[in-house]
């Protein structure tokens, strides 16, 4: 395989990670944070509203900045983790890879830890199948827009029979 083929198959693995983890980060933290200021929940139904409403800015605030920031980071931690375990050892390539992931994601403590957690796993999974194409990340940024669009048309759904 070519250099510049492996260097594109690289970008469209960490795209396709970029857009599953960016998705998934948005829910999550809707789930645990569904009110960002702070108010008091006070029933179930008052939960799944916030939940709902809050997913969709979450993965416009985020999702860029994964896209963006955690694409560049995670071929960089790579890079460097296979610079640095070509001089130690193959086995401990993991280890470096995960240890620098954790080091980029520190930026804003908790939230970008949180998402670069969830960027390595997504990676980690996606690196054992060998082949992917520009056709396969072009697709997979659909993926946020669908998250987007199912939570919107949640919202929009509440409001009119709610």
């Amino acid at each position: 395989m070519s250099f510049k083929s492996e260097i594109s198959q690289l970008v469209c693995r960490k795209i396709i990670s970029a857009t599953i983890s960016g998705s998934l980060f948005a829910i999550i933290l809707g789930l645990f944070v569904p009110h960002p200021f702070g108010e008091e929940i006070s029933s179930v139904a008052e939960y799944l509203q916030a939940f709902v409403l809050a997913v969709p800015v979450y993965l416009i605030y985020s999702f860029p900045i994964i896209l963006l920031y955690g694409t560049v980071t995670s071929i960089v931690s790579d890079y460097i983790s296979n610079l640095i375990s070509n001089y130690t050892s193959k086995n401990l390539n993991i280890f470096f890879t995960i240890t620098l992931h954790i080091l980029f994601g520190l930026v804003l403590l908790w939230y970008s830890l949180l998402s670069s957690i969830l960027y390595f796993i997504t990676d980690y999974i996606l690196s054992k199948k060998d082949t992917y194409k520009w056709n396969n990340a072009l697709k997979s940024l659909g993926t946020p827009i669908i998250v987007w669009i199912v939570f919107m048309s949640s919202v929009y759904i509440t409001n009119i029979f709610g």
